[in-house]
């Protein structure tokens, strides 16, 4: 079955981090850009970080910007979501997506998408 599979949500603390990270299954990761995405409860799925398919592009939400690094194992089929210093307002269920580019990513529905992993930042 071709899909996305997140991982390493959880509880913690303000000030705190945690690891995303989202894995490809049956299919490889080389060929896509990755986006990453949260949606809290009662508002607007929106976008956090996207990079590219070699990993040499990145960008972030300005929310987000010097907290949150995202990055890519190819060799892994893995992309990470390193998000530090988190605030209550982070708190969200966080889900990757894969694009054929990040410039795409406005109007394009996506070629896989993950079910999410829940964030939660509280003390």
């Amino acid at each position: 079955q071709l899909q996305l599979v997140e991982s390493g949500g959880g509880l913690v603390q303000p000030g705190g981090s945690l690891r995303l990270s989202c894995a490809a299954s049956g299919f490889t990761l080389d060929y896509y850009a990755i986006g990453w995405f949260r949606q809290a409860p009662g508002k607007e799925r929106e976008g956090v970080s996207c990079i590219s398919s070699s990993g040499s592009v990145t960008n972030y939400a300005d929310s987000v910007k010097g907290r949150f690094t995202i990055s890519r194992d190819n060799a892994k089929s893995t992309v990470y979501l390193q998000m530090n210093s988190l605030k209550p307002e982070d708190t969200a269920v966080y889900t990757c997506a894969a694009y054929p580019r990040c410039t795409v990513i406005a109007h394009h529905p996506g070629n896989y998408w993950g079910k999410g992993t829940l964030v939660t930042v509280s003390v």
